[in-house]
């Protein structure tokens, strides 16, 4: 793959699932930091803070930086500050994202009636009283943004649900489709990568586990894709979909070995 000089790499499932490191995953980022090349992790999760991100590689020998990774908070606080400034939220979410959106200046909703913003993202402790809340903000006309459309995360025992079950749950109620998905494979997180990075599209190569967001988000984006099949995917889900990645590799060591460079 002649002229790649970026690097794009989703997590879960493509250099890690859970807490275990996908076999060579550090040689990989390794060598091709060595090789001069721009890596960036992108990630759909919410749950967790840049800078555990980065405690977590360093924990698997992989040497990064906060400015290394790429979640969907930070591409969604930069979209409410351009078009939202002065926005009231009420936030479907994990505490991180909570404190994050209050440390950026935004005030969170004490009831439907000041809401203009109904912020969806994973939360595992997901109950009626967060869905009734949300439901009659937007009966009172509040805007809605989700954070990724996930519907699973891999982890090593499987797979578990994700921020969808959050989205399915609010549009089956107030019959309204979401207003702004920001993850991927959102323009916004397309957009966002590329300005880190300073590259051209054709010039990085998107890699991950999910024919939905990671490979949809790199084709539309107009770069190269590989798929690894270490996370969601199998090889019998690419004959079911119109997105058909550049690559398909065992897991990310394929990079080296298909000279994916």
């Amino acid at each position: 793959m002649k002229g790649i000089k970026g690097f794009i790499f989703d997590l879960d499932g493509t250099i890690y699932l859970g807490n275990q490191l996908i076999k060579d995953a550090d040689i990989v980022i390794d060598r091709l930091k060595k090789e001069g090349k721009q890596i960036l992790f992108l990630t759909n999760k919410t749950i967790e803070s840049r800078r555990k991100y980065v405690e977590k590689l360093k924990g698997f020998n992989i040497d990064v930086t906060i400015n290394h990774i790429l979640n969907p908070t930070v591409t969604l606080l930069k979209y409410l500050r351009s078009h939202h400034s002065g926005a009231t939220l009420y936030v479907i979410g994990e505490q991180i994202i909570k404190e994050e959106i209050l440390y950026a200046g935004f005030k969170i909703a004490d009831c439907p009636e000041e809401t203009d913003i109904v912020i969806l993202s994973w939360d595992r402790n997901f109950h009626y009283d967060h869905l009734n809340f949300a439901y009659q903000a937007v009966k009172r006309g509040a805007k809605t943004i989700a954070t990724n459309p996930d519907k699973t995360c891999p982890v090593e025992i499987g797979d578990v649900p994700d921020c969808a079950g959050m989205i399915g749950a609010l549009e089956a109620v107030t019959g309204k489709k979401i207003d702004v998905q920001i993850g991927k494979p959102s323009v916004l997180t397309i957009e966002a990568a590329i300005n880190i990075l300073n590259l051209l599209p054709e010039e990085c190569v998107m890699i991950g586990d999910r024919l939905e967001t990671d490979i949809r988000m790199g084709l539309e984006a107009g770069m190269k894709t590989a798929l690894v099949l270490t996370g969601i995917t199998s090889l019998d889900d690419l004959n079911k979909t119109s997105w058909q990645p550049d690559y398909v590799l065992s897991s990310v060591k394929g990079i080296l070995t298909e000279k994916v460079t």
